[in-house]
């Protein structure tokens, strides 16, 4: 029988399906929210490197964020700017496969960074005279290298169960990019090994490392309220609050998406909840760590006068 099957070339992403001045309207928004988050992340990435003050894990785990910011945007709004602006949605299925493993290559890897960052929190605050000899460059590149190899060992599982599976048609992906979930929907064969793995892999990088972080949070205000200076507890306290707004945006929304049962009444919502992901959460992270951060602020100002003094 698959042998009379016309296997899939080209998809069809329906994205929002507006009108065309509402759609040239987007594209002008989009593309000042992906300006400003490329410029916003690649000023955090040039601030901690040229700035001697943030060499250390904090900031070499933030970079990794940035970077990872600055990939997943680049992975999914070139085509969806394209496709706003010229009215054509279509994209090859090998491009498709490629952007769906890229971004789940790097969504997974920022649930990995996010864990470390909060560790090195957690040393930071619990165990402060260890941190130094705990935290050293070794355990940080270890931990960062781990978190992207655990990353694209998770898209690759993905990438073979789905290499698997027959695409012979429908053609149209009901959503603005190749997200995982809507691509499987294509799929003309069984998909529950698929799902399932999905599902497992979302409890394993969600639901496991938010369990990890709300633990270590939970020691670290332990830890906190037993400072006893006002002022030591404050900065405590405005340390992990950067961290906790990323955690809080970045989890709440891909378990509403990953592991809230799916259904056609939700498909809408999901699709507005990963735009905002991909689109507004690579933007407001470097705001969060700038605008809360003295010592980024700090640099940003010694890079400034170093400027003028040239």
């Amino acid at each position: 029988m698959r042998g009379n099957q016309s296997w899939v070339t080209e998809l069809i992403l329906l994205g929002f399906q507006l009108s065309a001045e509402m759609e040239v309207l987007l594209f002008w928004v989009f593309s000042l929210l992906y300006i400003f988050s490329l410029m916003a992340n690649g000023t955090i990435l040039g601030l901690i490197y040229l700035d001697p003050r943030l060499h250390t894990p904090m900031y070499f785990f933030l970079s990794h964020l940035a970077i990872i910011d600055i990939s997943y945007a680049s992975c999914n709004l070139p085509n969806l700017l394209k496709n706003l602006v010229t009215h054509k949605k279509t994209m090859s299925f090998v491009s498709c496969i490629i952007q769906m493993n890229l971004g789940l290559t790097i969504a997974s890897t920022e649930c990995m960074i996010l864990v470390v960052m909060c560790y090195d929190r957690f040393v930071a605050i619990c165990h402060p005279l260890q941190y130094t000899v705990i935290m050293n460059w070794s355990m940080c590149t270890v931990l960062a290298v781990s978190s992207w190899a655990c990353g694209i060992f998770l898209a690759l599982i993905n990438l073979i169960l789905l290499l698997r599976l027959p695409f012979c048609g429908p053609q149209e992906v009901n959503h603005f990019f190749c997200e995982t979930l809507s691509v499987l929907k294509l799929a003309c064969a069984d998909t529950g090994t698929s799902e399932i793995f999905l599902f497992t892999g979302g409890v394993f990088v969600l639901v496991g490392p938010l369990y990890l972080i709300i633990l270590s949070y939970l020691r670290i205000l332990w830890a906190i309220l037993k400072i006893q200076s006002k002022e030591g507890r404050k900065k405590a306290f405005y340390t992990c609050s950067s961290h906790l707004c990323v955690v809080g945006l970045y989890f709440g929304i891909a378990m509403m998406v990953y592991l809230v049962p799916d259904n056609r009444k939700r498909q809408k919502q999901e699709k507005i909840l990963t735009l905002f992901y991909s689109l507004f959460n690579p933007s407001l992270n470097p705001l969060i760590y700038s605008l809360r951060n003295d010592q980024v602020k700090g640099a940003f100002y010694r890079a400034l006068r170093k400027k003028r003094t040239m």
